[in-house]
């Protein structure tokens, strides 16, 4: 049987259903035409991977966007390839092009929103997807190919930490390896490249509170990093990603309680 992919957050769900819960959730939303569905089928036929460098890693990104347009990421390690993030559609160019590399050791995601079709990658590269237990009930379709892990980081790799930073979700996860820290959305690369910011719902505009941003930024501190790299297209900035962390994690307190940054303290 073909399972159902949402076409909203792009989660593929083990059986036929009427809901899609991850976009009932106060974080995502039902599309004003209602709940729609497709299948990994179906997504093949009208969609394809663009498989390009993204600040020296290997990028994943389906057009014409499906779901909330996220991209993977293929990170290098001596001991395997970990797919960081994930996409709904995986096809054949795209196994080719991962087969070529060395296949995959490992899969590693965030949070739910970007869940997508993660049993079928971990099935076709038979390798493990890492999720934090925080986040086990928003799995829609459970596998032994599944693997939680709990507490504050996990030893994903030698050099590669997987960090639990919540805020976004209880389980909300970053990547790092070396002088690069994923991040995918719990940490958001904003168009001016100097900061970052943090929500706990992107598209309904809710804020975290200010306890859950010093949350994230004491998960980080004890990581040195310089490159961050977010979850589209061009979400990557090159240098100085832990002073960025740090000073908009202070600027997004100050608002909290009312202190907008000034345009002299922006260039400050």
């Amino acid at each position: 049987m073909a399972l159902p992919i949402c076409v909203t957050c792009g989660v593929q769900y083990a059986a036929e259903r009427e809901d899609c819960p991850v976009c009932e959730d106060a974080r995502q939303y039902v599309g004003l035409d209602g709940q729609r569905w497709t299948t990994l089928h179906e997504l093949r036929g009208g969609h394809k991977n663009l498989i390009r460098d993204e600040g020296g890693l290997l990028a994943i990104g389906t057009e014409p966007k499906f779901a909330i347009g996220q991209r993977a990421l293929l990170v290098g390690h001596s001991d395997g390839n970990v797919l960081w993030d994930c996409v709904s559609l995986l096809d054949a160019e795209t196994e080719r092009e991962i087969d070529s590399r060395g296949g995959l050791h490992a899969i590693a995601i965030s949070h739910p929103h970007y869940y997508s079709t993660m049993v079928e990658w971990a099935h076709r590269f038979d390798c493990p997807v890492w999720l934090h237990e925080a986040d086990r009930e928003w799995v829609m379709r459970d596998d032994p190919k599944l693997r939680f892990w709990s507490g504050s980081t996990f030893d994903l790799r030698d050099g590669m930490t997987l960090i639990r930073c919540g805020g976004h979700f209880a389980g909300a996860t970053v990547l790092h390896r070396g002088t690069d820290l994923l991040v995918g959305d719990v940490v958001q690369v904003i168009p001016d490249r100097g900061w970052v910011s943090f929500m706990y719902s992107f598209p309904n505009y809710i804020p975290l509170p200010e306890s859950e941003i010093r949350s994230i930024e004491a998960a980080l501190e004890p990581f040195e990093y310089e490159r961050i790299y977010g979850a589209w297209w061009g979400t990557v900035i090159p240098a100085d990603g832990k002073g960025i962390v740090r000073r908009s994690a202070q600027r997004y307190v100050d608002a909290l309680n009312g202190k907008l940054p000034s345009t002299a303290a922006q260039k400050g």
